[in-house]
């Protein structure tokens, strides 16, 4: 092994010591090395681990130092990344980002002044709550960022969040939990290392953050019956085919947010029990599946993170088709 691959796979081993479910990522990349459901490169052989159905990242994470190791001298994963899941290692990890471009600023639900990125941000909004800047392990990303480790608190299931979106923090702060990972301190990507620099225990997510980010209850409400089946199925085949060519047509830059949009779209008409979760899961993935072959830097795990979070947000608005008008009910 040359130097890199024995720091990498040094990485991996002390993330596993450190109680962390790991996995590798493609050299270089954050993206799993590991094979996905359904892409075309690498589909699920539906073998091994995955006999009785596809395994994911999330599912696969390495415990034991002696797999470990024999996944990262292997010649498959050698060199590879390190990828921790969060959820299953019991972690919530804050994500403090830096801009995209000199053009990206908070928006206007953004009150702070001085705010540059998302460590200034988070820092502004711990002040708000009379709380101190959290003095738990930290993470230095490759692009400038850092994340905030804590161990995840109890009889909760946190999500991932995304900036502003639903449950976020905000500009620039995303949160890994359930359905997430981070990229392990000594993996290395072409825009630099991810450094341990802080190098403490990890604080409990304290009980301001818990309650900021675990989700509302998803209210459901009783919807009047629908005059017609036939428009109530003309109505929603219009909604998904519309949210699925917003979708396809999505430009640079912005996959995440439209996808998101979309989902939280329908995610409405799943709660007004006039779509199945599963169509519509099924529908936006493909229409997104094309991302994944372009210059875009989303991820199967990306995409299925936006729809699942978008159906769930959209849940907690049930939609269901407008009353047909007098004059269709006359038959005119």
């Amino acid at each position: 092994m040359d130097t890199v691959e024995r720091r990498l796979l040094d990485a991996a081993v002390a993330a596993v010591t450190r109680g962390w479910r790991v996995f590798p990522l493609r050299p270089g990349t954050k993206k799993p090395a590991l094979h996905g459901d359904s892409p075309p490169e690498r589909p699920c052989p539906r073998t091994g681990v995955c006999h009785d159905g596809h395994k994911g990242w999330e599912q696969r994470g390495l415990t034991d130092p002696d797999e470990v190791r024999w996944y990262w001298t292997s010649s498959r994963y050698r060199g590879c990344n390190v990828g921790a899941a969060t959820g299953p290692s019991g972690r919530v990890v804050i994500d403090l980002d830096q801009p995209k471009s000199p053009t990206d600023r908070p928006g206007e639900g953004c009150n702070h002044k001085g705010v540059r990125d998302g460590l200034d941000h988070f820092a502004a909004i711990c002040a708000d709550y009379g709380q101190p800047f959290p003095d738990t392990r930290m993470v230095h990303t490759a692009r400038g960022g850092m994340h905030l480790v804590y161990t995840a608190p109890a009889g909760v299931r946190l999500r991932n969040t995304e900036g502003e979106q639903g449950k976020g923090l905000g500009w620039r702060i995303d949160t890994r939990a359930w359905g997430g990972y981070i990229v392990a301190p000594g993996s290395i990507t072409p825009d630099g290392e991810y450094r341990l620099v802080h190098d403490r225990a990890e604080l409990t997510l304290p009980a301001w953050l818990t309650r900021l980010l675990t989700p509302s209850p998803v209210v459901h409400t009783t919807a009047p019956p629908p005059r017609s089946s036939a428009r109530l199925a003309a109505y929603t085949a219009a909604a998904v085919r519309g949210e699925c060519a917003r979708v396809a047509t999505a430009a640079t830059g912005s996959h995440s947010k439209t996808l998101f949009s979309a989902a939280g779209n329908l995610g409405q008409l799943v709660a007004g029990g006039t779509l199945a979760w599963a169509d519509a899961f099924a529908e936006l993935y493909a229409a997104a599946r094309h991302l994944l072959t372009t210059d875009c830097a989303c991820t199967d795990y990306e995409i299925r993170r936006q729809i699942t979070n978008g159906l769930r947000t959209g849940q907690a608005r049930p939609r269901v088709p407008p009353a047909a008008s007098p004059a269709t009910q006359r038959g005119t």
